[in-house]
């Protein structure tokens, strides 16, 4: 089963699910508002992907975080408490099929991803 892990609202989730509704691929959706995520969880998406390409750090809540908090994020140990404090930092759409995953949106690279 293929799980997507993200927010509803997002426009690139949006891109996300209409794409995989395009080609007829069947998702589970994982909701971090609603459904949370837990620590073994997110390790998971650690494990597969890094927190390096995890932690969305262009968007507005890290732009919100205070400086301390930003700074204090050096390794995955901090980065993971960091983003169990604010899932809405992790980057999204994240789609896990199996031991594979992907992080991020583009048409192209989902493609090259349902291939292999």
């Amino acid at each position: 089963m293929i799980t997507i892990y993200g927010i509803k609202n997002c426009d690139t989730m949006k891109k996300a699910f209409n794409w995989l509704d395009e080609q007829h691929i069947d998702y589970h959706f994982h909701n971090y508002k609603t459904d949370g995520l837990n620590a073994e969880q997110l390790q998971t998406l650690l494990d597969l992907l890094g927190w390096q390409t995890l932690l969305n750090t262009k968007g507005t809540t890290w732009r919100k975080l205070d400086e301390a908090s930003r700074n204090s994020v050096v390794d995955e140990t901090t980065a993971k408490a960091v983003m169990l404090e604010n899932t809405s930092i992790i980057k999204r759409p994240i789609l896990v099929h199996g031991q594979n995953a992907i992080a991020g949106f583009s048409a192209e690279r989902y493609q090259q991803f349902f291939e292999n």
